[in-house]
């Protein structure tokens, strides 16, 4: 859409006027993004000015900006369903604390958590995938037959291209678009946005957002600092189209920041130099297999993105709903540790008690956190119809967002 160069921007969007492209600067940030004015559009456009990146800038330092277009056209889109499925096998603090250096103390005090579910045996992300979107559809009576559009958020499928389609087809959604998102611990979130964009844009009617994530493979389980984080689970709600002034969707907000890529990851092993040859550059052929690094995370640098980001998004979500935290019944974050949790509930000025948390039983789930909280919180009846609910994902990438939304 826009090409940067030299610091002038070009865009060429269908249906705009030949004087329309001429751009007014408005300003830029440290992330190098620049805005511009169409004169006769009033559009806010925001591109990466060309240059090189700066190590040391701040994670996140991004701004976010006035909505381009409404976001209701026509219809709205409202949550009316959840669901979710974990392991059978439950890890300990006390079990970690036999093969890596560690305690149930020293783990809970430092994230809150005490236990997590990890894959064994015959079960795999899918199943779990499967067995939560089932049952999503169940609570909001919705046969799959009439699911329209199903969204697999995951970032270990069991297939490197993608296991939406086969998620879709098992739980029966035979006239259903299939598809996986990856955006690691956003990845739900990012779902969601998908799915009321593709209802308010009036191409679905229904919409199955599933979260699902087995991290514990590509933990390494002799280090300390990361495998007593993570655990597999999924989780799912049903999207549905309704009228726009009952619209549930109430605003959200939702960021990416490459920089910060070095800080959380999961490279692909091997490089250039394994698969080129160091005489004359002809290739090794084959190539080794491919594989993945164990999960590598700066926990210092991660914290302090999200403590500072996350409330940022919060409030911008808020704005757009015409709404204060004071207005919120529940904050629901990416369940990746409690002093990240604490902080933001802090600088929100949101009491304790309007925190939903599961992570002391699950750990961190990756995509599957969110919409796992979510189903606990409304099957035992803490979460009720009408609650306005404050959501935010944050994680790889790194990527960030929340969402403002109204339980059916």
């Amino acid at each position: 859409m826009a090409n940067a160069t030299a610091g002038t921007v070009s865009l060429n969007l269908p249906g705009m006027h030949a004087g329309a492209r001429d751009m007014v600067r408005l300003g830029m940030v440290r992330s190098r993004v620049c805005c511009y004015r169409a004169r006769r559009q009033g559009l806010v456009m925001c591109a990466a000015l060309s240059g090189n990146t700066n190590e040391d800038a701040v994670l996140g330092d991004v701004v976010s900006k006035p909505r381009r277009f409404p976001r209701v056209v026509g219809m709205g889109s409202k949550l009316i369903g959840c669901g979710s499925a974990v392991p059978k096998l439950e890890i300990t603090n006390d079990d970690l604390s036999k093969i890596v250096e560690t305690s149930d103390e020293w783990i809970s005090v430092r994230t809150g958590i005490r236990k997590r579910r990890v894959l064994t045996g015959e079960e795999s992300v899918q199943g779990l995938a499967i067995d939560a979107g089932k049952k999503a559809l169940e609570m909001a009576q919705v046969a799959p037959e009439e699911v329209d559009i199903v969204v697999l958020c995951t970032s270990t499928p069991n297939d490197l291209f993608g296991s939406g389609s086969q998620v879709s087809t098992a739980i029966g959604c035979k006239n259903a678009w299939a598809f996986d998102a990856t955006a690691a611990c956003s990845g739900f979130l990012v779902g969601l946005i998908t799915a009321t964009g593709f209802i308010k844009g009036g191409c679905a009617q229904n919409v199955l957002v599933i979260g699902a994530d087995c991290l514990s493979r590509y933990v390494d389980w002799t280090d300390r600092g990361t495998c007593i984080l993570f655990g597999d689970a999924a989780g799912a709600v049903l999207v549905q189209a309704t009228a726009a002034e009952e619209d549930g969707f109430l605003g959200f907000d939702i960021h990416s920041d490459g920089q910060g890529y070095r800080h959380l990851n999961a490279k692909s092993c091997g490089g250039v130099e394994e698969v080129l040859s160091s005489t004359n550059g002809s290739l090794n052929f084959p190539p080794k297999k491919p594989a993945f690094s164990f999960i590598q995370m700066n926990g210092k640098e991660v914290f302090r993105f999200a403590v500072r980001c996350v409330p940022q998004s919060i409030e911008a979500s808020l704005e757009e709903a015409g709404l204060t935290s004071s207005d919120i019944n529940w904050l629901l974050l990416h369940q990746a540790n409690w002093r990240i949790i604490d902080a933001v509930a802090t600088r929100l000025h949101i009491p304790s008690e309007k925190i939903i948390s599961n992570l002391a039983n699950y750990g961190n789930t990756s995509a599957a956190s969110i919409p796992l909280a979510l189903d606990e919180a409304v099957r035992c009846g803490q979460v009720k119809g009408g609650d306005i609910i404050a959501a935010s994902g944050f994680g790889a990438g790194l990527t960030w967002g929340s969402a403002i939304m109204r339980w059916q």
